[in-house]
């Protein structure tokens, strides 16, 4: 009984990481921008979190310091494919691959670091409960937030006017734009938006889900977001259970191991990527499904006309 509350609390706990980063990645879509660098975004803000606690102790600094990584990349690779019109997916893999160099360079002295001990949280009361307060009660305050955060975005997009504006930027950008929208701006805003989303989801895998730094610990989270994006039909909701799902499959793994089951780790391991491809190649058999819900200019340029 207990056992099963423990693997529930670490699903919630694993999927907080992919949680943020996919609904940071729907942000960027839904304006119509497809950010293949989130895996290397993650990793830069991961180092950003990571090193930043070490030296101030305080966790939402470190988070404030990984949402200004990701914004910060978010805005380079906003600049070229917005205003410079480059390839969106070129862009973004090499952004994905300066990012992996340059925290696995940056991060050297971060290895062997440590982060000062921190109180678990518990919610009063309701962390008390049998089953229920091990599995859902006493979670970071980021687990909550994501979920908070998933219901926002299905609020904005579908039932405010600013959520109409940036959807509308995605599904149909030269009718925006004859509209009087900056299309432009709105996209930057968008793109800046969701990397920040992703700076937080690599500072809180770095510093509360595995709190030390190591090079590449994002071990390919960034794509499973991306993944999960499509997965979910670019809906706020269906991403946030999709991010529990991937999350409760890494984390069976370890709960196989612990029962004593004899299947060699490195099957276990793969076990995440193998969903992932699983997932996708289901979806793909319906493109036109896909279609129907994806936005209609996503990763495509916009040219104003004057």
């Amino acid at each position: 009984m207990e056992q099963s509350a423990l693997l529930v609390a670490s699903m919630l706990a694993a999927g907080t990481v992919l949680a943020l980063a996919s609904l940071g990645l729907l942000i960027n879509e839904k304006a119509g921008v497809v950010n293949l660098g989130a895996e290397g975004m993650m990793l830069c803000a991961a180092l950003a979190g990571f090193a930043t606690v070490v030296h101030t102790g305080n966790d939402w600094i470190g988070f404030a310091a990984g949402m200004l990584a990701g914004g910060v990349l978010a805005a380079a690779l906003g600049y070229l494919v917005i205003w410079l019109n480059t390839n969106q997916f070129a862009t973004g893999l090499a952004l994905s691959l300066f990012g992996a160099g340059f925290s696995a360079f940056a991060g050297t002295g971060y290895v062997q670091a440590s982060l000062p001990a921190r109180a678990q949280h518990a919610l009063p009361l309701l962390s008390d409960l049998p089953w229920l307060g091990t599995a859902l009660f006493r979670q970071h305050p980021v687990v909550y937030l994501s979920v908070a955060l998933a219901f926002g975005l299905l609020w904005f997009f579908y039932r405010t006017r600013a959520g109409l504006i940036v959807r509308s930027v995605g599904e149909a950008p030269e009718s925006a734009h004859a509209l009087g929208y900056p299309v432009r701006r709105i996209r930057l805003a968008a793109v800046i938006a969701g990397g920040m989303l992703c700076g937080l989801a690599g500072a809180f895998l770095s510093v509360i889900y595995t709190p030390l730094w190591v090079e590449g610990m994002v071990a390919g989270k960034g794509w499973i977001a991306l993944a999960l994006t499509t997965f979910a039909t670019w809906r706020p909701l269906r991403v946030l259970l999709g991010a529990w799902l991937f999350g409760g499959v890494t984390m069976l793994q370890f709960w196989l191991q612990s029962q004593g089951v004899q299947v060699p780790s490195q099957l276990l391991t793969m076990l995440p990527y193998v969903a992932t491809i699983v997932v996708l190649a289901l979806i793909s058999r319906n493109p036109t499904w896909i279609r129907i819900n994806m936005p209609a200019a996503l990763g495509k340029p916009f040219h104003p006309r004057a």
